[in-house]
């Protein structure tokens, strides 16, 4: 019988997203397949270069060596600190400038659109752009002007896109929020003061949503802020721990589904 397909959802979290690929990789060990993606943020990030062919092991390896210089371009501040012309030429090398109907697994990248003021799930597109759309977070980066819409980080509607996940058709989500264990030490950056300030105002949205995922998966990055970008290493091990911690819980959930409770155990 064949196994349901799995939608991994990634949520939003600044450095703390380093989370997802430790998840991954803990997943492709442990011989369970991610049948489709979707990604807000960070998550969006990490989402479309393993959507795209890049390895948890290479992801990792790249994160850890790339210098701020080539994906940080500040900018004076109007609508943000940062262009996103840097990050945004990044991804699109990073993607082989791959639209979504060129993916290996079936992505959803969510943004939000504030001319319209909606959550906006992209599934078609130049991959690069969806990626720049959603990781602009309010205040931080500049804002992407794309085809009428003007749109920021997709987590400040929905910081885990479980919905966006099961509409493209994952039977059995797995919902990663790296947000969940808050920061308790004070903000060192702006950044941190902003990415804080929205991680509290969408709490109420999280927990309101907290059933959608069939199971969830939260590191514990608390200790980890959202500018420490060279924690990466660390990030993605917390990321391994807790989804090593789940996998039993996936395993029987994906043994129910299929009537064989045993079709996923290893050895």
């Amino acid at each position: 019988m064949a196994w349901p397909t799995i939608g991994l959802a990634l949520g939003s979290g600044g450095a703390k997203g380093f989370a997802h690929i430790g998840v991954l990789r803990a997943l492709e060990e442990n011989g369970i397949p991610v049948g489709v993606l979707a990604g807000t943020s960070m998550g969006a990030l990490v989402a479309a270069l393993y959507a795209t062919g890049i390895s948890p092991h290479m992801m990792e390896g790249l994160a850890a060596q790339l210098r701020r210089r080539y994906w940080l371009d500040f900018t004076v501040p109007k609508m943000g600190l940062i262009g996103g012309t840097k990050v945004h030429h990044l991804m699109s090398l990073l993607t082989h400038f791959a639209d979504f109907s060129q993916t290996r697994i079936p992505l959803a990248i969510v943004a939000t659109d504030l001319t319209q003021k909606r959550l906006v799930t992209f599934t078609s597109g130049l991959v690069a752009d969806a990626v720049r759309a959603s990781i602009s977070i309010p205040g931080v980066f500049v804002p992407f002007i794309h085809q009428g819409g003007v749109y920021v980080d997709g987590g400040v509607l929905e910081r885990v896109p479980v919905a966006a996940a099961r509409r493209l058709g994952g039977q059995v989500i797995l919902g990663v929020d790296v947000a969940a264990t808050p920061r308790n030490a004070a903000p060192e950056t702006i950044v941190d003061v902003i990415v804080q300030s929205l991680d509290m105002m969408q709490r109420p949205l999280a927990e309101v949503g907290a059933d959608a995922a069939d199971v969830w998966i939260k590191p514990e990055v608390g200790d980890i802020g959202t500018s420490h970008f060279e924690r990466v290493r660390e990030a993605a091990q917390m990321g391994y721990q807790a989804t090593v911690e789940q996998l039993e819980q996936i395993r029987v959930l994906l043994g129910k589904q299929t009537g064989d409770s045993g079709a996923l155990h290893q050895g």
